[in-house]
């Protein structure tokens, strides 16, 4: 990665992937801001990346599913041009049928998924675009592509994590600023508890749980190589190429102008 000698600004920081993300860069030699609601943690693990790499380390407290909260981090990588990395980890899952769920669960995964992640890469990108360099990580998840009947919602915020940032691949493929999607499946992490997304770890397929340790440096040597959208638990790579030829030729289909012939009178 071309800006190892910049601040990462890393989101959800105070453990799971976040917390990895934050060794990892740390060990590369980033400084680092980390961001989460509990500073506690925050302070904990800065305290020891700072000792055992030497970096600096900054916590920031803020609930990113509100509105002061991203806009305190939004100020930050607005104005801070040591920035060079952005990765966009926070987010939650609370799995329910929508008829059951309650509108705050709903709103609260709009507000964290989609609002922050939104607000906080539009503040960073001026930035990096006026330096011609910088590098933005989206967390998405493999129910971007595929939806239980516990997942309306959380499938929904996450298949417009993989959209939002394929299109802004796009925009940027003429500069120097880099944007990763990143689709975790099942990862061992705070989040699969009955307290958060409503389904403990312990109910899952205990063989297809990822260690947030290898999802990170997976997803690391994704980024090194180049790589645009990252599915650390596919072995067969050609699949996301079919995947996406596939989707061209639908969205090519749909090009006509005129109803298609099923749907016309004899």
């Amino acid at each position: 990665m071309s800006d190892s000698s910049k601040t990462a600004v890393i989101t959800g920081a105070s453990s799971g992937i976040g917390a990895v993300y934050a060794q990892r860069l740390a060990a590369r030699g980033h400084d680092l801001i980390l961001v989460a609601r509990r500073l506690d943690r925050l302070e904990k693990l800065a305290h020891e990346l700072s000792s055992a790499h030497g970096v600096r380390v900054e916590t920031l407290a803020a609930d990113l599913g509100t509105d002061s909260g991203v806009s305190g981090i939004e100020k930050v990588l607005a104005s801070d041009k040591r920035i060079g990395m952005l990765v966009n980890n926070a987010g939650v899952a609370r799995l329910a049928p929508l008829a059951g769920a309650t509108a705050e669960d709903a709103m609260s995964q709009v507000s964290l998924n989609i609002a922050a992640l939104t607000r906080l890469t539009r503040a960073v990108l001026p930035g990096f675009l006026a330096r011609n360099q910088g590098t933005i990580v989206n967390v998405a998840s493999v129910l971007a592509i595929q939806s239980l009947p516990i997942s309306a919602v959380y499938s929904g915020t996450k298949a417009y994590v993989l959209a939002f940032t394929r299109a802004l691949q796009a925009e940027l493929a003429s500069t120097g600023v880099k944007a990763q999607v990143l689709l975790p499946g099942v990862t061992a992490t705070d989040l699969w508890s009955e307290g958060i997304s409503g389904v403990p770890l312990s109910v899952l397929n205990q063989d297809s749980v990822m260690s947030t340790p290898d999802l990170v440096d997976a997803a690391l040597r994704a980024l090194d190589e180049g790589e645009a959208v990252t599915w650390p638990s596919v072995e067969d790579a050609q699949l996301w190429t079919d995947f996406e030829q596939a989707r061209a030729r639908l969205f090519a289909a749909t090009q006509t102008g005129r109803p298609a012939s099923r749907y016309r009178a004899g």
